[in-house]
């Protein structure tokens, strides 16, 4: 396999998880502001408590917008993260080792964001 090859093909992937994450977060989000227009939810009013990631599959079975929103977010924070997992593989497969060490760190550096949010909140 050649190397420009596959990092044309690694590329492609990249992109389209890039693609892919980012329609379907927009998607989502705009799936939730049509249901909020055609439910009459005010855009204004104090927002209700944040759902739990286990009662987002429920709340989007029964239409809410809110469960939409979030999952929008969710989706559209975690597509960068999922194009440098996307990344990591594709450079395991090529053998970059140093890009994999690369990508880890960054990982690690979101992980422990993400903890030090929690934590502080």
């Amino acid at each position: 396999m050649s190397g420009s090859g596959s990092a044309a093909r690694l590329d492609r992937t990249v992109a389209r998880v890039l693609q892919v994450g980012i329609y379907l977060g927009i998607g989502l989000l705009a799936v939730g502001v049509a249901l909020m227009a055609v439910t009459g939810v005010d855009p204004m009013a104090p927002a209700p408590a944040p759902f739990g990631l286990t009662s987002l599959v429920e709340a989007i079975h029964s239409l809410d917008p809110l469960a939409f929103l979030w999952t929008g977010l969710i989706v559209t924070i975690a597509t960068p993260v999922l194009r440098v997992v996307a990344s990591l593989i594709g450079f395991e497969r090529t053998g970059q080792r140093r890009m994999v060490v690369i990508s880890i760190a960054i990982l690690v550096v979101i992980a422990v964001s993400v903890l030090v949010s929690s934590v502080a909140a």
